[in-house]
């Protein structure tokens, strides 16, 4: 007789939060480094991320960096991305360990930024499990790295380490991470661009900012990450 596997469903609140994956990577993205990926409710399909010239970076829970499969440096990761990608639409995708030091993240971000990436790709797996003998198309979370577009003045959103765990802020006023949705609701304009910067001590594990990420995203807002350069 098959065992049928249990499976532990996680409820959602309106925003999506991010958890952990499960599995150890997202089964439909070719063959790479095996990384423990975050779920992302509100993360758009990128099906370009399989296509043999996709230009991944992967950042392990050690906070090891590979360009493709090849292990690199970070501090020459700049150089490489300038010369391997193939053309100025080509997207550069991220493939971060939930687990990992979002500084860690961060160092490729502004290897991104170095080379002339301005809206690198988060991967992120389903947070649904695809419908039997379907591949789903690798998912990921789109940001900005750079500073607010000219004129904007951006809702800035803090996440920072405490004693408790990870507190937030929006524009310096504390908000609880069940009501960052409710609460950005408020202050994002209801007319023109919507612009989050989203600011994250570098020692909190990825997964809780790309949970904020998440969330921003979920209430239509484009987010910029900012690097130590900026």
């Amino acid at each position: 007789m098959k065992r049928i596997p249990e499976v532990c469903l996680i409820a959602l609140t309106l925003a999506a939060p991010i958890a952990v994956a499960q599995s150890e990577s997202t089964p439909s993205l070719k063959p790479g480094i095996s990384v423990q990926m975050v779920v992302a409710g509100n993360a758009a399909s990128m099906p370009a991320a399989d296509n043999e010239d996709a230009l991944v970076v992967t950042v392990t829970d050690s906070g090891s960096v590979y360009l493709g499969i090849n292990p690199i440096a970070a501090t020459a990761l700049a150089e490489r991305v300038m010369s391997d990608l193939p053309g100025q639409h080509q997207k550069l995708y991220i493939k971060a360990d939930a687990r990992t030091a979002y500084a860690n993240v961060v160092k490729v971000l502004e290897a991104a930024h170095g080379a002339g990436v301005t809206a690198p790709v988060l991967l992120t797996t389903q947070s649904e499990p695809a419908s039997p003998g379907t591949i789903a198309a690798p998912r990921g979370l789109e940001v900005l790295v750079g500073p607010a577009t000219s004129g904007s003045r951006p809702t800035v959103v803090q996440a920072l380490s405490g004693e408790r765990g990870t507190t937030l802020t929006i524009n310096h006023q504390a908000v609880a991470w069940d009501g960052l949705a409710m609460a950005l609701r408020q202050v994002l304009p209801n007319a023109g661009e919507r612009v989050v910067l989203v600011k994250a001590d570098g020692g909190l594990p990825f997964a809780d900012v790309a949970r904020v990420i998440n969330t921003c995203r979920s209430e239509g807002a484009k987010v910029i990450l900012p690097t130590p350069q900026m």
